[in-house]
């Protein structure tokens, strides 16, 4: 876990991320590009949660958005995942209200993920989160659960900043995210922890031990 509750990859890379902002709001086409390669496939994924097939589409949407706006941001890193992951959850709401069609479920594949041994944990959810076969389990949620696992673990936003895109109040980004990585490891056959050993192994306080990167 990185510092103040940030997923490590997530904090690895959101001084990169930064920085090109930074330079893409000043008119460098390659530094947008960067921003764009370093935030895309937690969005896509995220989007793939909610739409479905339909999520590219949703995505080439939302980035005609952020490219439009990109002047008006403010903040560093992680402030713009947490930017650009609000333009795209308001780009698929739209969509579904186009389409008039709850989020998509998907079947369970016959083969779930490769998870290793007799000690797996709900921990072990997290770090999958980046194959076809979890965002279809994760679209079989509840939708206030399934947005806030895709948010903490495929976007890597904090609980904070998973509140604020959902607007709603961090303790209840916290208990949907819990009772949905509980919901995953069930379907997993992972053996999922008491609340009790969820808050101590730092779920329910709202910090994610990785952040999963979505093909």
């Amino acid at each position: 876990m990185g510092h103040g509750g940030v997923p490590r990859r997530a904090q690895a890379y959101d001084g990169e991320l930064g920085a090109a902002v930074a330079r893409a709001q000043e008119g460098d086409e390659t530094a947008f590009a960067v921003a764009y390669r370093l935030v895309q496939p937690g969005l896509l994924g995220y989007l793939r949660g909610i739409v479905g097939d339909d999520a590219e589409d949703v995505a080439s949407d939302a980035w005609l958005e952020i490219a439009r706006d990109l002047g008006r941001f403010r903040g560093d890193g992680a402030g713009f995942r947490g930017w650009t992951a609000t333009i795209a959850r308001h780009r698929a709401l739209d969509h579904l209200r186009r389409q008039k069609v709850r989020p998509r479920s998907a079947g369970v594949e016959p083969e779930l993920l490769d998870l290793p041994g007799p000690h797996s944990t709900h921990e072990q959810a997290f770090e999958s989160m980046s194959t076809e076969h979890a965002l279809g389990l994760v679209r079989e949620l509840p939708r206030d659960q399934a947005e806030a696992v895709l948010l903490r673990v495929v976007v890597g936003l904090d609980g904070p900043a998973a509140a604020r895109v959902l607007g709603k109040r961090p303790g209840a980004v916290r208990t949907a995210a819990y009772r949905g990585l509980k919901g995953l490891a069930r379907r997993l056959g992972v053996e999922a922890p008491s609340d009790n050993g969820a808050t101590n192994r730092g779920v329910t306080d709202g910090t994610p031990r990785t952040l999963g990167e979505s093909n």
